[in-house]
């Protein structure tokens, strides 16, 4: 019977211990995911900026072929235009740019995050195989199956205590 209680604590300590390393691997596959989500990210900006880019490129150069179509010279208020469009060009490059850094920052520390729980997982998963480990051993000692010092081994014969003698 102390055989089967000794098993069953090394059992319930070490499945503890895994579930803590289970955790923590789940945490660190995830903080991974995020970085490669965060890595996505950027390389989907730099590309939306790419063709942004290209469509601006565009329309400044439609806009030079319509005013020199038209026979207006490229001074003065069409020069204002054009350079005003190229100014609004530029802030939503930026802006493309400041949506991408924040949802890497997010996605950043989301995987900061996952990786901390993981660690805390591992931790607590080895206080927890300690606590069990301590109550299962503590629920295999009997007192009063324990040895004492100053009495006989063995329980003393029924009806009474022996006399010595013949029968």
């Amino acid at each position: 019977m102390c055989t089967l209680a000794l098993l069953g604590t090394a059992i319930s300590a070490g499945g503890a211990l895994i579930e803590g390393r289970q955790q923590s691997q789940m945490a660190g596959y995830q903080a991974k995911a995020y970085g490669q989500q965060a890595q996505a990210d950027a390389q989907s900006a730099a590309f939306e900026q790419s063709q942004e880019r290209h469509r601006q490129d565009l329309l400044l150069s439609q806009a030079r072929a319509r005013a020199g179509a038209s026979g207006v010279g490229l001074s003065g208020s069409p020069a204002e235009v054009l350079a005003a469009n190229a100014r609004q060009g530029q802030l939503d490059l930026k802006a493309i740019q400041y949506g991408s850094a924040l949802r890497r920052n997010t996605l950043d520390s989301q995987a900061a995050l996952s990786r901390f729980s993981g660690r805390q997982a591992a931790a607590a998963s080895v206080f927890r195989a300690g606590s069990s480990l301590v109550s299962g051993l503590s629920r295999l000692y009997d007192p009063t199956k324990a040895v004492t010092f100053g009495k006989g081994a063995f329980p003393p014969a029924p009806g009474g205590a022996f006399k010595g003698g013949l029968y």
